[in-house]
């Protein structure tokens, strides 16, 4: 395994190694997506039966798709699936027909304000079939007979999703969830599964603090399912992050949780106020990705979302203009390059007791203030040894003093590192 930097380019070419899979909220394409990711990290695959109850759900059918096109009289595929798996309505149930085409609009799916683009669509939990196809394709589509088939299966079988630990020096988790339920959708999707990847990596070579608990799961159902399967552990998930379109052009937006205190929400305004990154810091709503799940009022997880331009937030969301081309290495890097830092700031947030707390302690005698002699932040490290000294009361944390006094979480730290060796101060 190669050591982790800033993996922009690796990240890409994962996003477009996995992109041509055909996935959905079960069947293989979930499967083959997860053999992929794991080449790159160990991965423990869950299989839940059809019909299993999770929570106020029901794991659906199984569904498989081989093969699906529309073809005009000379036997000319106008629509077909193995150029694309966008265009087949998700879910569809088998057909195989001959009908006009009056009879087939119906069944067809385009954007008009996009000619040329191809929307995704699907219909779960309603026993339908369908086409999705670019509005140009459509316009050129003579009146005529056309030959439909959808080659696919909805059966029992199982919904499949996967996790990836990262043990702690404590076994209070934090929970990082992507979802891998949409076919050929390189941001909405892929993006996030690969900075996922690449987190994941990048936290086993630093022995963290938390247990990193990394979930690839179909949207909605999947998170559904994990929290119905783990309700007895539940109180170890401290903090939590879901990854979504985490790689366009578009600056990071973070949404809160529900509580809009949880400490990752603390967190991350304070990282990305910091790094003075362009960005947007959103309040919870209960629509979006599956922090709605984890945020339930039963559940009441602080898990907030992390993407760059949020959902539906851009023209080519779930569409086919959101290819591997939309994404670049560049964001993908800035994406887990900030989920890094705010990672850092999480796992070193303690909390101090002074040990010396009737006036100041003489710093200088413990060679405290010669450890600063000739740095260019001399004056702020000094400053961050006297912030920390007079919050170390057992009730401030090292995200406190940073917060009120102004100065970078680094700083504090290593501040309090410095006290902490010298017995100023104890956790």
């Amino acid at each position: 395994m190669a050591p982790v930097t800033g993996f922009g380019e690796e990240m890409h070419e994962l996003v477009r190694r996995m992109y041509p899979l055909c996935r959905s909220i079960t069947g293989d394409g979930v499967r083959a997506t997860l053999d992929i990711v794991g080449e790159y990290v160990p991965l423990q695959v869950h299989e839940v039966p059809t019909g299993t109850r999770v929570l106020d759900w029901t794991v659906p059918q199984e569904w498989n798709i081989r093969d699906a096109y529309v073809a005009d009289r000379t036997g000319r595929r106008v629509v077909d699936f193995a150029a694309s798996s966008l265009h087949v309505l998700g879910y569809s149930v088998p057909v195989s027909a001959t009908m006009p085409l009056s009879e087939l609009r119906g069944h067809l799916h385009t954007l008009p304000d996009h000619p040329s683009w191809v929307p995704y669509r699907t219909s779960y939990y309603e026993p339908e079939w369908g086409f999705c196809l670019a509005q140009e394709t459509l316009d050129a589509m003579p009146d005529g007979e056309y030959e439909v088939r959808i080659d696919s299966t909805l059966a029992d079988g199982h919904l499949t999703y996967a996790e990836h630990v990262v043990p702690g020096q404590v076994a209070d988790e934090v929970i990082v969830s992507c979802h891998v339920c949409h076919p050929s959708l390189a941001n909405d999707n892929l993006a996030g599964v690969a900075v996922a990847t690449y987190l994941a990596r990048a936290l086993a070579e630093l022995n963290p603090y938390h247990t990193y608990r990394f979930l690839f799961a179909p949207g909605t159902i999947g998170a559904i399912t994990w929290l119905a399967r783990n309700a007895e552990r539940i109180d170890r998930v401290k903090h939590g992050l879901v990854l979504a379109c985490a790689g366009d052009r578009g600056e990071l937006t973070y949404k809160q949780s529900r509580r809009g205190d949880a400490e990752i929400d603390r967190v991350m305004r304070h990282v990305l106020a910091a790094s003075e990154r362009p960005h947007t810091i959103r309040e919870f709503t209960p629509y979006g990705y599956d922090e709605r799940q984890f945020c339930s009022p039963g559940f009441d997880l602080g898990v907030g979302s992390l993407s760059r331009t949020p959902y539906a937030g851009y023209p080519e969301y779930h569409t086919s203009a959101d290819d591997p081309d939309f994404v670049t290495p560049e964001a993908l890097a800035d994406t887990l390059a900030l989920c890094r830092e705010a990672f850092a700031v999480l796992d070193g947030n303690r909390r101090y007791v002074n040990l010396s707390p009737y006036g100041e302690p003489q710093l200088g005698r413990r060679g405290l203030y010669d450890s600063l002699g000739g740095r260019s932040d001399a004056k702020q490290a000094q400053m961050a040894m006297l912030w920390v000294l007079s919050l170390s009361d057992g009730e401030h944390s090292l995200l406190d003093v940073a917060e009120r006094s102004g100065l970078p979480f680094g700083t504090v730290a290593a501040a309090a590192d410095a006290l902490h060796r010298a017995e100023l101060i104890k956790a």
